[in-house]
């Protein structure tokens, strides 16, 4: 005989219709869930005692569904899908979501049920390295530098004793992030219109004086003040033509902290959410 063709309800319907007959039924009559074991029961070619066997009831619980006389406990829902193959859009009759799996996703579906307990959790094992793989080659990179808090005087600046250890700050990593090792902070105009009063500047730590040239910008110590200056010949000049250089007499020690490479942009500063994200990928750390 046959099969008849049944059309789904439209989407918003009120009425159910009987899967066997195509006709609409009386809600009152028999529940749709009851319904519609029967007929994926029926279509998959299972006895009741077979279905009732492999999801752990009695044939005659099945029975008792099947003819209105009691329902299935939800706990018992995924099982008689799987049991029937259907999903739980097909049991209550609702519009399937429209993401539906491709056909290369079917069949790798198809072969992950097939599959034992212990090769279901390799395979999972597995895809969970792969995604972790996959995330780390696409989150950003961040890169750990040293936040200094005694700005770099571009001017006169007020003597305050230099601390040398900072505080870490994590940046987007980017070339000129990666040339420098520690980030400090502007203060003055003297060195307009290049660097502004409240810039953060990066440095590059050079660890001999003699290995920046002159005419380059670096951050420079000398006794208690630290300042943000172009390297002369004979003084640490300014670019704002209204500050005279800085000379020094030749017993005061003029220490360099390193080259200054660049204005950092505040965009550059790595959101707190990247950053735990990438120490999460990387436990070895940045």
């Amino acid at each position: 005989m046959p099969r008849r063709s049944i059309d789904r309800p439209a989407k918003g319907a009120g009425s159910i219709i009987n899967l066997k007959t195509g006709e609409a039924l009386d809600q009152s009559s028999l529940p749709i869930l009851c319904e519609r074991i029967r007929f994926y029961r029926e279509k998959a070619g299972v006895e009741q005692k077979s279905l009732a066997r492999e999801i752990g009831v009695t044939a005659n619980a099945v029975s008792n569904w099947e003819n209105g006389r009691g329902r299935p406990d939800i706990n018992l829902l995924p099982d008689i899908c799987s049991a029937l193959r259907i999903s739980l859009y097909d049991l209550y009759g609702l519009p399937e979501p429209s993401v539906r799996c491709t056909a290369e996703e079917q069949l790798l579906l198809d072969r992950y049920r097939q599959l034992s307990a212990g090769h279901r959790t390799a395979v999972g094992e597995l895809a969970g390295t792969l995604l972790k793989v996959q995330l780390a080659e696409s989150a950003p990179r961040i890169s750990r530098l040293l936040f200094f808090e005694k700005s770099l005087a571009a001017g006169y600046g007020v003597p305050t004793e230099f601390e040398s250890e900072g505080r870490p700050i994590y940046l987007y990593a980017s070339r000129e992030v990666d040339r420098a090792d520690c980030v400090f902070t502007v203060s003055g105009d003297s060195m307009e219109p290049r660097f502004h009063n409240g810039d953060m500047v990066l440095v590059s730590r050079i660890p001999d004086a003699p290995t920046l040239q002159h005419g380059e910008v670096g951050a420079f110590i000398v006794g208690n003040e630290t300042y943000i200056k172009v390297y002369g010949e004979d003084a640490l000049e300014s670019l704002n033509p209204s500050y005279a250089p800085l000379r020094f007499h030749e017993t005061e020690a003029v220490y360099l902290i390193g080259r200054v490479t660049g204005t950092l942009d505040p965009s550059q500063v790595a959101s707190a959410e990247d950053v735990d994200r990438y120490l999460a990928l990387h436990p070895e750390g940045i």
